[in-house]
């Protein structure tokens, strides 16, 4: 069989005439990939996840060398490789700082979504697979907690894994299948050291693919929210366009030598970040026969732990009327006689199960759960809920961007009372947060098409710098 003819000379020559896929591949994602030439700072967050994925594989591959996932020798191993290791300390911090740092790019990259619209038509799969992604890490994250086998990791996991028993019929078998055993032992550990090296890595890198191939399938979004694929040139390259490499490649390069230089100030200065990275109970063995004063997860998890912990017997009765008033407003807004009638018969179901007097109520424990579950996969109906004529917020009237604002505000307070010891003050205030929360997406079909909006340009708005 003839190879094929390249352009291309030397080693790269010897390679297309074998593999021409390769250089196709390169050319459709990078060189020849026309992304809009006003991109800004925003969209750094994108790269920067991508960086720290290869950082987070990388030392996860070191540390499974020196680490023993067994309940006796698991918090040893560690404490092994942290002083007798050489570079182990380095490879560790690495890695609990990659973490967070994770988390921390990927809630900003979400919220350059929301700010631009880049979950809108035609990007809706882009999304889709970008909240898996975000799913699977919440679960790497999860399982990769326990395994220090230092107080607060225990503890940790005890508390979560037990929320599954409020689960009616099947909740209490389902929480010891997750186990493995009736309390978090060395069964657990294994079984969470086996998903967090092997199983969820795969199933993530295959989303990370994913999500970039839909992407570059359909084209990146911008500031402006326009479509650079509708204009283009005689050449048949989008007006607007400007190839990936070197220009972007270029442009990314710069941002990530400040995030890395942040990022290594965090691992060799501070890499416990006050406790919120590292906790101080995760440097003492676990002990299944003390139990820490404050049991809380690490920061990235904590708005959505905060949403669990407010849903207390007097706050079902809030939600029993926010459900009422929405089915109201639902039944009003509803064209079909047969979807109005359906509202009606499940906001009845759920008053009935949820009202604290009614015989059949079930455990707040369970709607809180629900809540929590809810909190992050309302993330996957943006494409759907968002009924703005424009995408962007650059083009929206102002308040909806002060209301974006309002909301990553909440989510941030939220946070920060996810990380505080249980009191009534900061309860009602989490209990307000979380009303404040769903309110933004349950009204979003009404709110986002509210206003005067401004009009879209036919080209990208672009100034050099």
């Amino acid at each position: 069989m003839a190879l094929h003819n390249t352009e291309y000379k030397g080693l790269l020559g010897w390679i297309d005439a074998r593999m021409p896929t390769l250089m196709s591949e390169y050319k459709k994602h990078m060189s020849e990939y026309y992304a809009p030439k006003n991109f800004n700072f925003w969209y750094f967050f994108g790269s920067f996840a991508l960086v720290v994925l290869v950082i987070q594989i990388v030392t996860g591959i070191f540390l499974v060398m020196h680490y023993k996932p067994d309940a006796r020798f698991a918090f040893e191993s560690v404490e092994y490789i942290m002083r007798d290791v050489p570079g182990g300390w380095f490879i560790r911090y690495m890695h609990s700082t990659g973490a967070s740092f994770f988390f921390i790019v990927v809630y900003l990259h979400m919220f350059r979504g929301l700010l631009y619209g880049s979950y809108r038509k035609p990007r809706e799969l882009v999304w889709i697979f970008g909240c898996l992604i975000f799913l699977c890490l919440m679960g790497e994250a999860f399982f990769g907690y326990l395994l220090p086998w230092g107080q607060m990791s225990y503890w940790g996991a005890q508390v979560i894994v037990n929320l599954f028993s409020a689960i009616p019929l099947i909740g209490p078998d389902l929480a010891v299948w997750i186990r493995g055993d009736y309390v978090v032992s060395d069964a657990t550990l294994n079984r969470f050291f086996s998903f967090h090296v092997i199983a969820i890595p795969l199933v993530l890198l295959g989303l990370v693919v994913a999500h970039i191939l839909a992407l570059h399938d359909v084209g990146s979004n911008n500031p402006d929210g326009i479509e650079i694929k509708d204009r283009k040139g005689p050449d048949g390259k989008p007006l607007d366009g400007i190839p990936f490499h070197p220009y972007y490649t270029v442009h990314d390069i710069f941002g990530l030598s400040i995030f890395l230089i942040a990022f290594f100030a965090i691992v060799f200065f501070a890499p416990e970040m006050g406790g919120y990275f590292l906790e101080w109970n995760n440097f003492i063995p676990a002990d299944p026969l003390v139990t820490p004063p404050h049991i809380a997860p690490v920061w990235y998890f904590t708005p959505f732990y905060s949403i669990l912990r407010a849903t207390t017997s007097d706050f079902m009765w809030a939600l029993v009327a926010g459900i009422v008033g929405y089915a109201a407003l639902l039944y009003f807004a509803l064209p079909s006689r047969l979807a109005r009638y359906a509202t009606l018969a499940v906001t009845l179901v759920l008053v009935v199960l949820m009202l604290p007097k009614s015989p059949l109520a079930l455990d707040p424990k369970f709607w809180g759960v629900v809540l929590m579950g809810v909190s992050v996969l309302i993330f996957f109906a943006l494409p759907w809920i968002d009924q703005s004529p424009v995408k962007s917020m650059r083009y929206r009237p102002a308040w909806h961007l002060w209301l974006l604002m309002a909301f990553a505000v909440v989510f941030l307070v939220l946070g920060y009372l996810g990380t505080q010891p249980p009191e009534p003050t900061l309860t009602l205030i989490a209990q307000a947060g979380t009303l404040l929360y769903f309110a933004f997406f349950f009204l979003m079909p009404w709110w986002s098409r509210v206003g005067e909006f401004k009009p879209v340009p036919e080209r990208v708005t672009f100034a050099a710098h």
